[in-house]
């Protein structure tokens, strides 16, 4: 069973290479076929490789998965730009703070497209968050940005100095929602 198994392993990869020779690239069809030809218990990657891509996928299942999806409003492509923004002001933006009377300013920059989804996601995240638990967010275009200042409760000032920009605009744990809504062609930040 197990040379049984290898052999149509080999054949299989022998037919992957042959065809992807021919296509110059991947034949998904064979590999789809592959992939559903594996021994019960194998072990199967569930790490697509990159996290847009996984978030991506994710909302694809689950617009597949609904009967009431509306096809024609689905737009994937507003979701990977939004995406796009997500990593460029998480990895490439500069934050600089400063504290207010029970607050702080965060001036976040950045140059080239870099700034644009610095503006985008600012004032995204300021009008999605704005009163959520008492929190007020003002957002606003600076100089190659956005600044962002939040007052927060009382009780939660040392909470926002603990946070900081990147912990603050994760905070709230609206943006799986709020990546469907963009994927369903609906605007989540009115």
């Amino acid at each position: 069973m197990i040379r049984a198994l290898a052999l149509t392993a080999c054949l299989a990869s022998s037919a992957a290479s042959a065809q992807q020779a021919q296509t110059g690239g991947m034949d998904h069809k064979l590999h789809m076929q592959m992939m559903s030809a594996q021994p019960a218990g194998a072990s199967v990657p569930t790490e697509p490789g990159q996290g847009a891509f996984a978030a991506i996928q994710e909302i694809v299942a689950i617009l597949e998965a609904d009967p009431h999806t509306d096809w024609s409003k689905v737009d994937i492509d507003a979701l990977r730009a939004h995406l796009v923004d997500m990593t460029a002001v998480t990895l490439a933006a500069d934050v600089k703070s400063e504290p207010l009377a029970g607050g702080t300013r965060f001036l976040v920059t950045g140059s080239g497209a870099v700034q644009a989804s610095v503006r985008r996601m600012v004032k995204a995240h300021a009008t999605t968050m704005n009163g959520v638990d008492d929190w007020r967010f003002d957002a606003s275009d600076i100089d190659g940005g956005a600044s962002l200042t939040v007052w927060p409760p009382a009780k939660d000032v040392a909470k926002l100095r603990g946070l900081g920009f990147f912990g603050l605009i994760a905070l709230g744990m609206h943006h799986q929602r709020h990546h469907l809504m963009i994927a369903r062609g609906e605007n989540p930040h009115l």
